[in-house]
């Protein structure tokens, strides 16, 4: 089992002391949908299984500033009431910028962005705003339980 998985545990234990809890996961049809919108949009960007994974787990996470993205609010069957931050919604307005076309962002927190680097081919955190790798990982995985770790100290 990825270690993301009991970090988001963790986390959940947190959400419900504060009488929170974590958003219940998206389903196939949502997130077959977002993969086409994302083709349609974004070009020819193909999600990490383990994204997809995380997904049907949880629907995004917006947690002590770390933000990971979710299927866009007009792709869910139902309405949730609390805002999600839309993964195609988010990675067109990183695009505003033309060096960040090159990422595939999955999240981001107050000092960093988590992305997939499509030129290198590797997954990487890199400094906000400024766009300096802090540091690479061989999987999505990798990379979210390391940006979990670091928002749960």
């Amino acid at each position: 089992m990825p270690q993301w998985k009991d970090l988001l545990i963790e986390i959940e234990k947190i959400e419900g002391k504060y009488g929170s809890s974590l958003r219940k996961p998206a389903s196939d049809t949502e997130i077959i949908k977002a993969n086409h919108k994302i083709q349609q949009t974004l070009g020819n960007i193909e999600l990490s299984k383990s994204y997809i994974e995380f997904l049907k787990k949880i629907n995004g996470l917006d947690f002590n500033g770390l933000v990971i993205y979710g299927v866009d609010d007009v792709l869910l069957d139902k309405d949730v009431d609390e805002d999600i931050h839309g993964f195609i919604e988010t990675n067109e307005l990183w695009y505003e910028n033309e060096w960040q076309k090159q990422y595939v962002f999955y999240g981001d927190s107050d000092t960093a962005w988590y992305c997939f680097d499509l030129k290198e081919n590797v997954y990487v955190e890199l400094d906000k705003p400024s766009g300096t790798l802090i540091q690479s990982f061989e999987s999505f995985d990798a990379m979210l339980s390391d940006a979990l770790e670091t928002c749960l100290m």
